[in-house]
């Protein structure tokens, strides 16, 4: 019997050993998509407490407690962060099975070097040994990036959204991470969402555009892209909840503009028109700059309205949808490519069904410009565990190339996150290893180890192009 989580876990053969000891473990993090703050980066934030920085925002963690029978008030609500902390204790004794119990200990191990089996046991010990590190002047923001050797962080922005903190960032001459911002359009695509009105109101303050009509909307939106461009940025996000996909005319899409403005309800059909024209221009301007497009497709979001209306969102009541998304997308990606030109693209899918449509998706779009411009996006959120992250890997290769994937995002909005990367680069080495094993591959561990090396992180750094 083997140790709990030791040197070799989830490492189930020698070739993965080597795979992983030899080639992955020490490479260097490119983190192309996560939540952090910059404004935190910024200040270099220093944290009070264990449960400031492991579970507050945490919803993954808020699920579990919830599913535990654990109250709102030791959650999100007024129970001191020690009662929290102590609440989440009693918890992951029964995450067994779940990748919150791996990831927990993964994390006490590797940012504290404390290897204690969390209960509500053992609780005040590891909330006193936490809290003593956290004291210590290299236990900030800043001091566990570099301790994680990333190299590149790509936050997530509004377009909106004045970059002051990532201006400061770059006046850090000591800090040698390369922190960018991503362009997060989507209160600009949700046209049917409450809110739209005010916030293209605020676009045009911060564009100085006077938005009076659809092109003048889409004139502001690519004042914004340049404005980002000239602070770094290489890539957008979109969350997709949908696929959509109607053809409109110019005239169609700024009645319907007008209609939103004018604070009139849209029907489907008038949403999805919009929404296609306006991803259709967006994507012509990131092809122009070479950016790299993101699509995160499938959340079925704010399910409890209740809940919603006491905590907003972010807060843990989000699930997997189950459209049926091929045909739309398809015409999507197309009508970009014939009209503008695809830029690089990144599709990702909440819903594991989707992971062979996503997978065979890609091959229709590559263009021979760039070795795997049409990306599979990495095992996304609920996926991002041991058997998520295989399937996307085996789906990848069976249809796609494995090799020239871009590999493991955070996608986190916590410090402690980084850890998630080792997992991935486990999971990926065992994968490699037992197709060797099993005698689907050869032993060539000079292929192999690049492969591996390029997957954690040199194809990210080729593909985006980040100074």
């Amino acid at each position: 019997m083997r140790k709990f989580m030791d040197e070799n876990f989830l490492l189930k053969n020698k070739t993965a050993e080597k795979l992983y000891h030899d080639y992955a473990k020490d490479m260097t993090i490119f983190d192309y998509h996560c939540h952090l703050s910059s404004k935190e980066i910024a200040e270099n934030k220093s944290f009070k407490n264990i449960t400031e920085i492991w579970l507050r925002g945490d919803h993954y963690k808020w699920r579990a407690m919830r599913s535990n029978g654990i109250s709102e008030e030791y959650i999100t609500g007024d129970a001191s962060d020690y009662e929290k902390f102590k609440a989440w204790a009693k918890t992951v004794p029964y995450c067994i099975g779940n990748p919150l119990y791996h990831w927990s200990h993964l994390e006490l191990k590797r940012y504290f070097d404390i290897d204690i089996i969390i209960n509500e046991n053992t609780a005040d010990e590891i909330w006193e040994k936490t809290n003593a590190l956290l004291n210590r002047k290299n236990f900030t923001a800043k001091g566990i990036i570099k301790k994680f050797n990333v190299k590149v962080i790509c936050t997530t922005d509004d377009a909106i959204d004045s970059l002051e903190y990532h201006k400061k960032i770059k006046e850090d001459k000591d800090f040698y991470t390369t922190v960018v911002p991503t362009l997060r359009p989507d209160k600009g695509i949700n046209i049917q969402n409450d809110g739209f009105v005010q916030w293209v109101n605020k676009l045009s303050e911060v564009s100085n555009i006077d938005i009076k009509s659809y092109d003048d909307l889409i004139k502001a939106l690519y004042n914004r892209i340049n404005f980002f461009h000239e602070e770094g940025c290489r890539s957008s996000d979109h969350g997709l909840d949908k696929m959509f996909f109607r053809k409109g005319t110019d005239e169609e899409i700024n009645e319907i503009f007008q209609k939103a403005m004018n604070g009139q309800k849209l029907n489907d059909l008038e949403i999805d028109k919009y929404k296609t024209m306006t991803m259709v221009r967006l994507a012509e301007k990131f092809n122009e700059l070479d950016w790299t497009m993101q699509f995160h497709i499938g959340a079925l979001r704010n399910n409890n309205t209740k809940m919603f209306e006491k905590l907003g969102p972010d807060t843990g009541f989000d699930s997997i949808g189950d459209e049926n998304i091929a045909a739309s997308l398809s015409k999507l990606l197309d009508t970009i490519s014939i009209q503008s030109g695809l830029p690089k693209t990144i599709l990702y899918s909440l819903n594991a069904k989707d992971n062979d449509v996503l997978a065979a998706m890609i091959g229709n779009f590559q263009d021979g410009r760039i070795p795997g411009k049409i990306q599979f996006g990495t095992a996304w959120w609920f996926n991002d565990q041991k058997d998520g992250m295989e399937k996307q890997m085996i789906s990848l290769a069976n249809l796609g190339l494995l090799s020239r994937f871009v590999g493991m995002v955070t996608d986190s909005r916590s410090f402690l996150s980084y850890t998630r990367h080792e997992y991935f680069r486990r999971v990926l080495c065992n994968l490699v290893g037992t197709w060797v094993e099993e005698g689907e591959v050869p032993y060539d561990m000079e292929l192999l180890g690049n492969m591996v090396q390029d997957i954690c992180y040199n194809n990210a750094f080729n593909y985006f192009g980040i100074e």
